[in-house]
């Protein structure tokens, strides 16, 4: 079986693309400081492959405990790269923050694979490179604009670091663009589980259904749209971490016709926020408590894909559609509930 790391292994997208890797014959490891995760989702990837995964409590910041974990494993043949802060909002609020943790993590991590040789590299990148489009769908060719967050910029350096660390080293890598991962895994054993208040749409929507919100905000309603609120991509996150096996199978057939392929992952069909709101409303049978908001700092008004470069050279294929994204976000949330409403029993009962 052939080894991969994982970085950001217990977050959102890192743990169900480990599910799916594991179910297509890799071994796989974790790196997860947990600063903005929890051990949570260890559980349900157990539960649902029934294989335990070793997680690697480190800061990549920290260089020395970094090198440690490749010390220890030097039969890695690919690192996928999830690990770090992803929240447009705070990123403006907080640029130093981002800036710091999002690259310093980076170059710490490809120093490792240029001193362990390790061949491939999977970057996990977002379609916020391409800042405002000129026009839409976006295809990989399209320029890259200037960031409208800090967030959108770590992930434009991050892209040209790798770009020009593959160009010079022996090392295949691939970009991800993805447009706006939701849902959850069908047996709602993992999920996205924000610390905090939720910063994407979705958690958004199904916690104020769920009740632990008491309203929701839709960020202006005065956009150049369909109904005035953004336009956004959805795309299921097992899509997305399906994805990036595809892309590592693709890198070690040696398909790669680059040392650093990029390929957009979206569903190609752009969603208003209003739109998502009524498809959850039908899906769950829940009226949302939401509220029309000014417009936030360093969105985007209108983005969504052009996937055919995935579909083509990955083999990628859609599967779940906006009802399957909704209704799979709303079994998640119903199931943490049950779980925290558990806990509060047995600690009353303690």
């Amino acid at each position: 079986m052939q080894k991969i790391l994982v970085t950001g292994g217990c977050g959102y997208i890192g743990s169900h693309t480990i599910v799916d890797l594991l179910e297509n014959g890799f071994d796989v490891i974790s790196i997860d400081d947990n600063s903005r995760s929890t051990l949570y989702a260890l559980t349900g990837i157990e539960r649902i492959t029934h294989k335990k995964i070793k997680n690697y409590k480190v800061d990549l910041k920290n260089f020395d405990e970094t090198q440690a974990v490749f010390q220890e494993n030097i039969d890695i043949v690919g690192v996928i790269h999830f690990a770090a802060y992803k929240a447009v909002g705070e990123s403006v609020e907080q640029p130093l923050l981002y800036f710091e943790n999002n690259i310093f993590s980076l170059i710490n991590l490809l120093k490792c694979v240029k001193e362990f040789n390790v061949p491939h590299f999977v970057f996990s990148s977002s379609c916020t490179v391409y800042g405002n489009p000129d026009s839409i769908p976006v295809t990989e060719k399209f320029p890259i604009k200037k960031a409208e967050s800090p967030y959108g910029a770590t992930k434009q350096m991050g892209e040209e670091m790798v770009n020009e660390f593959s160009r010079t080293e022996n090392v295949s890598s691939i970009l991800l663009r993805y447009f706006n991962p939701v849902g959850a895994h069908p047996s709602a054993l993992i999920g996205e589980l924000p610390l905090g208040k939720p910063m994407n749409l979705i958690p958004a929507i199904t916690q104020t259904a769920i009740g632990k919100l008491p309203k929701m905000f839709v960020w202006g309603n005065d956009y150049d749209t369909k109904d005035g609120s953004c336009v956004r991509d959805y795309i299921h996150v097992c899509d997305i971490a399906h994805a990036h096996t595809l892309a590592l199978q693709y890198l070690l057939n040696k398909n790669n016709s680059t040392k650093c392929d990029v390929f957009n992952l979206g569903t190609g069909t752009g969603v208003t926020v209003l739109e998502a709101i009524k498809t959850f409303e039908k899906v769950s049978g829940v009226k949302l408590n939401y509220e029309i908001g000014p417009r936030r700092n360093g969105d985007v008004i209108a983005i969504y894909a052009n996937n055919d470069l995935a579909v083509s050279s990955l083999g990628w294929k859609i599967k779940y559609d906006l009802t399957e994204m909704m209704r799979t976000a709303w079994a998640w949330e119903q199931k943490i509930k049950i779980q925290e409403d558990l806990e509060k029993q047995n600690a009353l009962l303690n």
